[in-house]
């Protein structure tokens, strides 16, 4: 990845550096991957977040051998994804709670900024699922979620590389009591991150979006 796509870093992957997640041994309910503020998120809706994502990869990538690395090189996809979905939802409360909004223009503005960063809407598309696992239709949704984390910062006077940052994130946590299906993974609270995962910063993030929005 260019250096300059490096500041463009994906928030919902460095969120899970957060140890907000407590596997649930046997308590997850029936047929649910997560349960998030009594709202079950269901198998078979992570399982078609999942297919959103190969979808995307199979369209980007024709030859069946490259296609065989790509499936090699994310196997951990499923317990991505779901991390993602989750710590969204967590991010999400923590931005309503401290009254932060994201308007319609903010958005574009902040997607403009990265569009000419990395040479064009289709290139940030490509960018974006190659790095990161979001396709196409997310991307929205994604950069949304990356402005309330960058504003929510700013109205607690701090940065996401601060406590005051984390400690949102983790009331928000535990105002959803947030169950997961110990099927997708574990949490090392040490390592304040998932067991086999390696993330980016998350002040990077908010650094970049700090040049984008300014």
């Amino acid at each position: 990845m260019h250096r300059r796509r490096r500041t463009a870093l994906l928030l919902s992957a460095a969120i899970v550096a957060a140890p907000l997640l407590t596997a649930c041994g046997s308590d997850a309910r029936p047929g649910a991957a997560a349960v998030v503020g009594g709202e079950r998120i269901t198998v078979a809706q992570l399982e078609n977040r999942v297919s959103e994502v190969r979808a995307a990869q199979r369209a980007a990538v024709s030859d069946d051998a490259q296609y065989a690395q790509v499936i090699a090189k994310s196997g951990t996809l499923a317990r991505d994804v779901l991390h993602t979905m989750v710590l969204d939802e967590v991010l999400h409360r923590a931005a309503q709670d401290a009254g932060v909004t994201v308007t319609r223009k903010e958005l574009q503005r902040m997607r403009g900024g990265l569009e000419e960063q990395v040479g064009g809407a289709k290139a940030l598309e490509t960018a974006w699922l190659q790095q990161y696992g979001i396709p196409p239709q997310r991307l929205d949704e994604n950069l949304r979620l990356q402005l309330e984390a960058q504003k929510l910062a700013t109205s607690l006077g701090t940065d996401s590389g601060k406590p005051a940052f984390w400690n949102a994130l983790s009331a928000a946590s535990k105002k959803l009591d947030i169950d997961l299906n110990p099927r997708y993974g574990t949490w090392d609270v040490q390592k304040s991150g998932r067991a086999d995962a390696k993330t980016p910063w998350v002040r990077e993030v908010t650094a970049a979006g700090t040049q984008q929005t300014a």
